[in-house]
């Protein structure tokens, strides 16, 4: 295929605070050189305070978010090979929305059980994302169901270069 024919590249990586996101994220960006987006940086200052303060978000607060994220994903003149995106997308409104703001995207979902995502977190440092918020992150989770044929579920816990290659 050549590059002339090759489709760009617009991929959530998505699933609960823990799952590795970002690492996924930054492995798959580089493997395909193309730029990753952290959707964390592009939350607002007021969502950034809540989160730390231990108080979830709602739909409401999500809903700007998730613009930024969908414009970063469908911005093709600034990316015009594609975009790697780290983004919880946890419920399907949400995917919904990032499909619909980004004129398609992938989504590779990071599952993972909940104690192993309380203790990657527990574990972090200097991240905003307080362990407390996880029993809500997988509250509000929508697993993707089989319909959404735009999306690969891949155990969380597998090793980065595994993940990687199943993407890849």
């Amino acid at each position: 295929m050549s590059a002339a024919t090759t489709p760009r590249l617009a991929l959530v990586v998505m699933g609960v605070s823990g799952s590795g996101k970002t690492s996924v994220g930054q492995g798959i960006a580089a493997r395909f050189a193309v730029p990753f987006v952290d959707g964390d940086d592009l939350h607002s200052v007021a969502n950034v305070a809540k989160m730390h303060a231990g108080i979830a978000l709602d739909d409401a607060d999500r809903a700007p978010w998730l613009d930024a994220v969908g414009a970063v994903l469908g911005d093709g003149e600034r990316y015009p090979k594609g975009v790697v995106v780290a983004c919880s997308a946890l419920k399907r409104a949400y995917r919904n929305r990032l499909r619909a703001a980004s004129g398609g995207c992938h989504f590779l979902y990071l599952a993972l059980p909940p104690e192993i995502a309380t203790q990657r977190v527990a574990g972090r440092q200097g991240h905003f994302m307080p362990t407390a918020l996880v029993a809500n992150q997988f509250a509000t989770l929508e697993s993707p169901t089989s319909d959404e044929t735009d999306v690969t579920t891949v155990d969380a816990d597998l090793s980065l270069a595994r993940i990687v290659e199943t993407f890849a």
